[in-house]
């Protein structure tokens, strides 16, 4: 097993801003791609953002295209998801997962974080 825990949610305005990061507790951390998904109340998952091993690869959904970011620090062991212009239907909790391909698909990923919620308040 690999552990991840997500920090950084909240709730904010709409138009602000928040940042998730997401702590793995493995030696090999630098093997994993990530992802960020989230669940909205009597909703599926659905994925957010992802990056690769280095860093140097993204994906977006295109409803957060332009507005977040996702970053890593592999000498800390974390990734990051900068959240700006947040609206309210970003409203969700968000998930980091772990795995050997930077996708969009949640099936590809082995090891999930236990969530942290966010609100946007219109």
């Amino acid at each position: 097993q690999v552990p991840l825990v997500e920090s950084g949610g909240g709730l904010v305005q709409a138009g602000g801003s928040l940042r998730l990061s997401c702590v793995v507790s493995t030696r090999t951390f630098s093997n994993f791609a990530m992802g960020w998904f989230r669940q909205a109340p009597g909703k599926e998952r659905e994925f957010v953002a992802a990056i690769n091993w280095s860093g140097g690869s993204t994906l977006y959904a295109d409803s957060v295209k332009g507005r977040f970011t996702i970053s890593r620090d592999n000498a800390k062991n974390t990734v990051y998801l900068q959240m700006n212009s947040l609206k309210p239907e970003d409203t969700a909790v968000y998930y980091c997962a772990a795995g050997p391909y930077r996708s969009a698909n949640d099936e590809e990923y082995d090891y999930w974080g236990q969530g942290t919620q966010v609100t946007v308040s219109s």
